[in-house]
């Protein structure tokens, strides 16, 4: 039973990037997913979460209107669409199965110029 996350990387501000968390070991399409990310000297924070069909989604009110969280529940991944980034992005993300307490290792991302 796990979760990994890819996709981070280095990204100027204003630019993109796509996270990818792939899912093993449980029947993924039945659990809602979140987003969590921390920054240096901060507490964790959820992102963004999604229902298990996909229908409903919610976002932190720093993140709403840049990100978008998404999953296909026949490939067992759930992504999370980072447009516009800010350097206050900066932090390692990581996917979570709130319902099973199970998190993924993370995937630094740096928004910097």
């Amino acid at each position: 039973v796990q979760l990994v996350e890819s996709g981070g990387g280095l990204v100027q501000p204003g630019g993109s990037l796509r996270l990818s968390c792939a899912a093993s070991g449980f029947t993924f399409s039945s659990y809602n997913m979140q987003w969590h990310r921390q920054a240096p000297g901060n507490e964790r924070e959820l992102v963004a979460s999604i229902s298990s069909s996909g229908r409903w989604t919610n976002y932190a009110v720093s993140v709403k209107g840049r990100f978008t969280i998404s999953r296909d529940n026949g490939k067992n991944t759930v992504y999370l669409q980072m447009n516009t980034l800010k350097h206050e992005d900066t932090g390692v993300y990581y996917c979570n199965c709130a319902s099973k307490n199970l998190w993924g290792q993370g995937t630094q991302v740096t928004v910097s110029s």
